[in-house]
C-alpha cells in the first residue's frame, strides 16, 4: 500500500502526557505543516493552539476516540500514530488504547510512544517521500475463520 509524501498522522495523549506532545509538537510545527492531522478531542483543541493550524478532531479517548483512530488505521485513512501514552498510570479505557496499539500493528503503521521515538520518526527521510508499506498478508487468518462457520 503506498503512502503519500503527505502522511496522514493521529496524534493522542494521556492527560499527564499532553505537555509533552505539545512541546514536540511546537518543536516540530516546521514538520508536521507537511502532513494532515488528526488527533483525539482535548489534545486536538490543545494542538490547534499550539500549531495555529486545523486539526480534524475524532471524539475525546474514553468517549470513543481511539476505536475511532483504530477504525480509520484499519481504513487505510491513517498513516502513522504519535500516541504519548502514560505507562505509570492506569487508564479506565486501558482495553480500548490496547486495541488501538494493536490494530496499527495489524495494519503496519509506524507508532511513536514517546519523545525520542516520535524524534526519530519525524526526522527520518521517509517522511518526506512516498512508502511502499508492506501490509502483512492474513488471509490464512481469514481462511481458518472461513472454515469454522
Amino acid at each position: 500500500m503506498k503512502i503519500s509524501k503527505r502522511k496522514n498522522i493521529a496524534l493522542v495523549a494521556h492527560d499527564n502526557r499532553k505537555k509533552h506532545l505539545l512541546e514536540w509538537a511546537k518543536f516540530n510545527k516546521g514538520s508536521l505543516s507537511k502532513h494532515k492531522l488528526f488527533a483525539t478531542g482535548t489534545t486536538g483543541g490543545l494542538l490547534e493552539d499550539v500549531l495555529d493550524t486545523k486539526i480534524s478532531r475524532f471524539k475525546s479517548g474514553p468517549f470513543g476516540g481511539d476505536q475511532q483512530i483504530g477504525a480509520s488505521i484499519a481504513e487505510g485513512k491513517i498513516d502513522f500514530l504519535i500516541f504519548f501514552w502514560d505507562p505509570m498510570e492506569q487508564q479506565p479505557h486501558d482495553p480500548d488504547i490496547k486495541a488501538l496499539l494493536r490494530i496499527a500493528v495489524v495494519w503496519n503503521i509506524p507508532i511513536a510512544c514517546d519523545r525520542a521515538s516520535a524524534d526519530f520518526m519525524i526526522s527520518s527521510p521517509l517522511m518526506n517521500q512516498e512508502y511502499d508499506r508492506i501490509l502483512p498478508d492474513y488471509q490464512s487468518y481469514i481462511d481458518r475463520y472461513k472454515d469454522k462457520k
